[in-house]
């Protein structure tokens, strides 16, 4: 059975995406040299584009910080963003002049397996899977 690798990361400001999808590129590029299955390019660039969605939405819409956990796994790629708010994410009608609302429709759109889960002390996490 191959390993299931993890990374896990601690964002905070404004280059929190940019941390976030240099990170995440360096771990699953890491793992691809150390026996893994290289991941195909669009799978990777699907993870890496979701990710950015999902860290920079927690970071902008909490006024905090957030976690990202990244696990490789044989199927796919399992990305949780985990930040202070409780309100969930809404859909709201993309902007075709730039000002948004696409994340979480790309999110549903490009990923497997979306949920969120509440946390007791508050907070969320936002599950999305990357099909290999």
């Amino acid at each position: 059975m191959p390993l299931h690798l993890i990374l896990h990361l601690d964002l905070h400001g404004r280059s929190a995406a940019a941390q976030a999808r240099r990170a995440t590129r360096a771990h699953l590029a890491a793992a691809a040299t150390s026996g893994e299955e290289s991941l195909p390019p669009l799978t990777m660039d699907t993870a890496l584009l979701l990710i950015s969605e999902l860290v920079t939405n927690a970071v902008r819409h909490t006024g905090g910080g957030c976690l990202l956990e990244v696990r490789l796994a044989s199927d796919g790629i399992d990305i949780e963003v985990t930040d202070t708010s409780d309100a969930e994410p809404e859909s709201r009608r993309p902007d075709r002049r730039g000002e948004g609302g696409w994340g979480w429709h790309l999110v549903n759109r490009l990923g497997s397996d979306v949920g969120i889960r509440h946390h007791a002390a508050g907070g969320k996490t936002i599950h999305v899977r990357v099909p290999r």
